[in-house]
C-alpha cells in the first residue's frame, strides 16, 4: 500500500480506545461510559478489544462504517448500546448482553430483518427508526420482547405507508405494554368498570 494512502485504513476499536483514553485522560477499563463515535476514517468492525471495556455500562459506537456487531460477548455490565448511524443488517452479536442490554440505539442502518430480538430479554428502549423494516411480519416480532416499552420506528417503509392515526393505533394493538411509542407517550383508554 502506498504510505501516502496509509491514513485512510478504517480506524480499528484499539485505535479508537486509544483517543478516547487520550481524550478523556480516563482509563477505558474503569469508565461506565465510552463514545468512540464519529471516528476518522470511520470503524468499520467491532472486535474482542472491546473486551477491554470491562465496566462499561454505556457505549456508543455510533456514525461509523460497522457492519455487524460483534466482540461484546464479554461486556457483563452493558445496559445502553448505540450503534445508529451504521451499516448494520442485523440484530445477530447481541446474544451474550441479551440478559441485560436495557437500551439498543440503531436507528439510520439498514435493518430489514428482525430475526433475532428475542433474545433481548432485559430491552425496555429500542430506537430503530430509519431502517427498512417494511411489513407487519417483521414487527410483529418485538412482540417478543418481553419489557419493551419505547420504541422509535419512524420512517422506516412500515411507517410511511400509513397515516399516523393509523400506524400508532396498529403498532399500540400488537405492542401492549408499550408506554412510548415513536417519542409520545401512550394514552390507553381505562376500563372504568372494575369496582
Amino acid at each position: 500500500m502506498d504510505p501516502a494512502l496509509k491514513h485512510l485504513k478504517p480506524t480499528s476499536c484499539n485505535v479508537a480506545i486509544q483517543r478516547w483514553e487520550e481524550r478523556t485522560e480516563l482509563k477505558a477499563a474503569e469508565a461506565k461510559e465510552v463514545i468512540i463515535s464519529f471516528q476518522w476514517p470511520p470503524m468499520e468492525k467491532m472486535d474482542n478489544n472491546l473486551a477491554a471495556l470491562a465496566k462499561v455500562e454505556k457505549l456508543s459506537l455510533s456514525s461509523n462504517t460497522i457492519e455487524r456487531i460483534s466482540g461484546i460477548n464479554s461486556l457483563k455490565h452493558l445496559r445502553v448500546l448505540s450503534v445508529a448511524r451504521n451499516c448494520i443488517k442485523s440484530f445477530s452479536g447481541l446474544e451474550a448482553v441479551g440478559d441485560h442490554l436495557e437500551e439498543l440505539w440503531i436507528s439510520y442502518n439498514m435493518i430489514e430483518k428482525t430475526k433475532g430480538v428475542n433474545m433481548l430479554k432485559a430491552l425496555k428502549v429500542l430506537y430503530i427508526g430509519n431502517n427498512l423494516i417494511r411489513d407487519w411480519v417483521e414487527f410483529n416480532r418485538f412482540q417478543e420482547i418481553p419489557n419493551l416499552e419505547d420504541l422509535l420506528f419512524i420512517n422506516n417503509p412500515l411507517w410511511e405507508s400509513m397515516d399516523t392515526d393509523t400506524w400508532r393505533t396498529q403498532a399500540t394493538k400488537r405492542l401492549p405494554n408499550l408506554k412510548k411509542l415513536d417519542s409520545i407517550p401512550i394514552v390507553r383508554a381505562t376500563d372504568d368498570d372494575d369496582d
